[in-house]
């Protein structure tokens, strides 16, 4: 079952801005402009709502334009959710059969997990490609201690679970660990320019 609130334009660009918890501050605020930059140019947000570096980009991109939010359960992060003013925000409020399904054959683990953290694997499929799983992202912009763009050697990680999916499916990833992305986004604030 989705819950929705708040919709945002269809047809519009989607990116998905995840990342770890731990996600070093500095990081965090480039993720912040970067999610504000992209939300005055028309591109919808979705992300997870996990602390760290998902909060950051909704906290940039909620100001500005749309966002969609993919959670686990309903009053995931309810707190840090903003429910004011004509914000352009889509709430789903927990994953679909299909994700979990989807999220089974990517985790290398799947079995040994609890019913709470499938919940939170199955949505990062909606991170990377929609309500549907049908309408994958444009790219990905994350951070990982490792660097990763393929979410190898990120073995239980939630942002490594929607890594194997964006490469699974072709999709960029930009990670902000890697020092020529970062410049990147510094340089021009547009992750797909240059």
């Amino acid at each position: 079952m989705m819950h929705e609130t708040r919709s945002s334009s269809p047809g519009h660009p989607t990116y998905a801005g995840i990342g770890s918890r731990a996600t070093p501050p500095v990081v965090l605020a480039l993720m912040s402009r970067a999610a504000a930059w992209l939300a005055r140019e028309g591109w919808v947000l979705r992300t997870g709502m996990a602390s760290g570096a998902d909060q950051a980009f909704y906290r940039g991109a909620d100001r500005l334009g749309a966002c969609e939010l993919y959670l686990p359960w309903l009053s995931f992060e309810r707190d840090a959710r903003t429910h004011q003013g004509d914000r352009q925000q889509r709430v789903f409020g927990q994953p679909t059969p299909e994700a979990y399904d989807m999220a089974a054959r990517y985790h290398p683990n799947w079995s040994r997990l609890t019913q709470p953290a499938r919940a939170l694997h199955a949505r990062n499929c909606h991170q990377v490609l929609g309500a549907q799983l049908a309408s994958p992202a444009r790219f990905v912009i994350c951070w990982t201690p490792d660097g990763s763009l393929d979410g190898r050697g990120r073995r239980g990680g939630g942002t490594g679970q929607a890594l194997r999916i964006a490469h699974q499916h072709g999709i960029p990833v930009f990670n902000l660990a890697r020092p020529e992305h970062h410049a990147r986004l510094l340089r021009c604030g547009d992750p797909l320019a240059g």
